[in-house]
């Protein structure tokens, strides 16, 4: 189902292409905040609920991110797009540019995608209710938000460190 949406960039492009957005259908548990907010849990879209979706290239535009990743996580399982063309491109929904800023962010801490994906499926699976693995779910969160505390006073020093040293040259 096409949806006469665009940012209006590829109707000046290619004046005789229908431009439009696919419509998917969502069925994945977790969602996270925009780019410039701190994360939090709303409410997940349910099952069924139709969302407009972009392309790679679009996705790769707005979280500056390469092709090439993006085709990575995909292979690797790492994020998923929602759907597919009928020619098979790739096809992604906010929801999932979400989980992309995510994985964004954890990337200058040093976490592995191994790591991103156990992380991601943690925070799934907690947002899914599952009673019986809660405690042990919750345990394995903890750790990530103290890896990831530890990992970020660790740049911080580094930090420090390269300002001292921006220091110095300037003071030669």
């Amino acid at each position: 189902m096409m949806v006469g949406v665009d940012d209006g960039r590829r109707a000046r492009l290619y004046p005789n292409v229908r431009v439009g957005l696919r419509v998917a259908r969502a069925g994945r548990s977790e969602e996270t905040t925009t780019d410039d907010r701190p994360m939090t849990a709303p409410d997940a879209p349910t099952p069924g609920d139709a969302l407009p979706t972009m392309h790679i290239g679009a996705l790769a535009e707005r979280t500056g991110m390469s092709l090439r990743s993006l085709r990575h996580y995909d292979e690797t399982g790492l994020l998923k797009p929602s759907g597919r063309t009928d020619g098979g491109f790739r096809l992604y929904t906010q929801h999932d540019l979400e989980r992309l800023l995510v994985i964004r962010r954890m990337k200058p801490l040093g976490f592995s995608l191994e790591e991103m994906a156990d992380l991601l499926g943690v925070v799934d699976r907690l947002r899914a209710g599952t009673a019986d693995e809660d405690r042990e779910l919750r345990s394995r969160l903890e750790a990530y938000v103290t890896s990831a505390q530890e990992r970020r006073a660790d740049l911080a020093r580094k930090l420090d460190m390269a300002d001292e040293f921006i220091g110095l040259l300037q003071s030669t």
